[in-house]
């Protein structure tokens, strides 16, 4: 969520806070002691009132909160990123869409400040972050360049499966190679590479990989389905090229390739608040055994967010905006 002091003046309605955040009491310590007399009665957040180019369309103003009472939680945002889909859901051409106006962001880290009376699952001065918004031996990945694709060879490295990394060709193709490489990727090419009919050479020496991670779309696509092995299966799990994916008729019938998608969003509210949390929990876990890291960050004071939103939308961006809010 992209305010300060913002998040929310949320009011669980027949939701528990506990649905609505994912909370830690223990494992970092505040940076200064909340309560509700500490409660600020004013707050900066960055609105959008229409859809539209969001370097245009949001603003950051100052808004009202109400006073807190029952199951009302108000959380201190202190850092939040700059996604993909939060410049999607601006544009108005994402899958889940908020009411106008609103505050942009759907991730992000908090602390919170005060709690109504009824209020059991968190307390002030707890770090929340919001709780809405079979593989083969080888897994074959687009757009990996991506904060996702960069967590994704971390993951698969940690649970001893290799990966195919394509990326879109750049001047600094060999300075990501690199990078890629040392978060744990076996391979990296470009998009133009997978291609060419060498490539069938390429994976003569290995067992074809059973499953594709793609969020690109398009041509990129059909070639990553080209090089599954048979019974393969590809998820795709974002659009960036803005085109279809295409799958032959012969891919599907004898080769018995699977095409499915995956929505965050989606998942969240097939599975329940504590699965949720195992899940970020193991996600944790992985982080503190210095298997897992961030993607390359940039911090960005949340007065200039301006400029972190034309940054996130440049191409081939490498570097994740976040923007700060203490």
């Amino acid at each position: 969520m992209w305010g300060c002091g913002a998040l929310v003046g949320a009011r669980a309605r027949s939701r528990t806070p506990h649905e609505l955040f994912l909370a830690w009491h223990r494992g970092w310590s505040a940076a200064a002691p909340y309560s509700a007399s500490a409660e600020p009665s004013r707050v900066r957040a960055l609105v959008y009132g229409h859809h539209g180019d969001p370097a245009k369309v949001v603003e950051l103003k100052n808004l009202e909160l109400a006073a807190v009472g029952g199951s009302d939680v108000h959380v201190k945002m202190l850092a939040a990123p700059i996604n993909p889909s939060d410049i999607n859901m601006i544009q108005g051409n994402y899958g889940l869409l908020p009411k106008l106006p609103a505050v942009g962001g759907n991730e992000g880290v908090g602390q919170v400040v005060a709690v109504g009376g009824s209020v059991t699952g968190v307390k002030p001065g707890d770090w929340v972050i919001p709780a809405n918004a079979g593989l083969g031996d080888c897994v074959i990945q687009n757009a990996s360049n991506s904060g996702v694709g960069q967590a994704v060879i971390q993951i698969a490295a940690a649970l001893g499966l290799r990966t195919i990394n394509v990326v879109r060709d750049r001047p600094d193709f060999q300075k990501l190679t690199d990078r890629l490489k040392s978060l744990g990727a076996e391979h990296v090419l470009t998009e133009e590479e997978l291609r060419k009919p060498e490539m069938k050479n390429f994976f003569k020496d290995m067992p074809p990989p059973r499953l594709a991670l793609n969020c690109v779309g398009g041509k990129s696509s059909t070639e990553l389905l080209r090089h599954l092995a048979p019974g393969g299966t590809m998820v795709t799990y974002g659009g960036m090229a803005k085109q279809p994916v295409i799958a032959s008729v012969s891919q599907l019938i004898f080769k018995d390739l699977k095409l499915r998608g995956f929505w965050l969003s989606q998942w969240k509210k097939d599975h329940s608040p504590a699965q949720f949390k195992e899940l970020i929990l193991t996600l944790c876990g992985l982080i503190s055994q210095g298997q897992l890291t961030a993607p390359a960050c940039s911090e960005v004071p949340l007065q200039d967010y301006q400029r972190a939103l034309e940054a996130s939308m440049q191409p081939f961006v490498f570097s994740k905006q976040i923007l700060t809010m203490c």
